[in-house]
């Protein structure tokens, strides 16, 4: 078993990706955007996005090791062994995509991580481009710590890593605005592209929502569920954009930010660490806004909006 591989399944789904990219974009063209939702592409957005994904794929070859490393170490700690059944793989698919969704959560409410999830909101675009716009970084959130669970529980390295290539595959085609609403029954219990639109969305209603890998019933679980509401579109990107394609600050920007703000002049030792783990734009003076302080202000201007979808009251 410690020999045990599987197929490094995102790199056989280049080639579907790329397929499903220019149908994508062949249906925008015929489609012309009429309704609002057909999607769009911007030819600089879109090769930032590709660039961020190569260069994900390169950090994977070259820091990879860290990872598989860390969880080889814990496998020959634990006693337990679980096989590799069909029924096991099923499990760990779905006992990963509940990892996947706490760690996806704590990208978005702890800074330390949301410097390397962030490039992936940095798009003003939601295309299929837009999923190939991972991470450099993800190996310094240390947020491999949430694999530990599975592999001590006898889930075999080899095949967590598998099924977490398997979810990110599954998350490649909920990028889009090509398709609006699925079956009723399928947008209840899977991530789609109406749920994924809402996490990609600035607007002060669907800020940290929506964080599902593939089960959307995490979300509604765990109390982070929002619906896409056709009277409120996603306005896609971050709080405050970039305007930039420049991969090396996409891919940075927010390491550079933290470390700014952490070693500024007068701060105490608390203070620094709450701009590296609190939630993103956290300030020591209060002079930035958090989701929640985004909120806040948005009911303050439309009381209306109270108990409604993203507005608690």
């Amino acid at each position: 078993m410690s020999e045990l591989s599987y197929p490094d399944v995102t790199t056989y789904a280049v080639p579907f990706f790329i397929a499903l990219i220019l149908l994508e974009l062949g249906w925008i063209v015929i489609k012309h955007n009429k309704d609002g939702y057909g999607g769009r592409y911007e030819m600089r957005d879109a090769l930032t996005s590709l660039i961020m994904g190569a260069g994900s794929v390169i950090s994977g070859i070259l820091l990879g090791f860290i990872t598989y490393g860390f969880l080889m170490f814990l496998w020959r700690l634990t006693p337990l062994d679980l096989g590799t059944s069909l029924g096991v793989v099923a499990l760990c698919f779905v006992l990963d995509d509940l990892r996947y969704y706490w760690g996806h959560r704590f990208g978005h409410r702890v800074r330390w991580v949301w410097a390397s999830h962030v490039n992936h909101h940095s798009s003003q675009h939601y295309n299929l481009t837009t999923a190939l716009r991972q991470t450099w970084t993800g190996t310094f959130t240390f947020m491999m710590i949430l694999r530990a669970p599975l592999i001590l529980l006898g889930f075999h390295p080899a095949l967590v890593l598998f099924c977490g290539g398997m979810n990110l595959i599954y998350q490649f085609w909920i990028h889009t605005e090509a398709i609006t609403r699925l079956p009723r029954w399928f947008e209840s219990v899977m991530n789609t592209p109406s749920h994924h639109r809402v996490h990609h969305g600035r607007n002060a209603r669907y800020l940290d929502a929506n964080y599902a890998g593939v089960f959307i019933v995490w979300d509604k679980m765990f109390g982070t569920f929002i619906p896409e509401l056709d009277e409120d579109k996603p306005d896609y990107g971050l709080v405050h954009n970039l305007g930039t394609f420049n991969p090396l600050r996409v891919a940075f920007h927010e390491w550079v930010g933290i470390f700014k703000d952490a070693t500024q002049a007068g701060l105490t030792w608390r203070e620094r660490l709450l701009y590296c783990l609190a939630p993103p734009g956290y300030s020591h003076d209060g002079s930035r806004d958090t989701s929640e302080t985004i909120k806040q202000k948005h009911l303050a201007r439309h009381p209306e909006d109270v108990g409604t979808a993203g507005f608690k009251n």
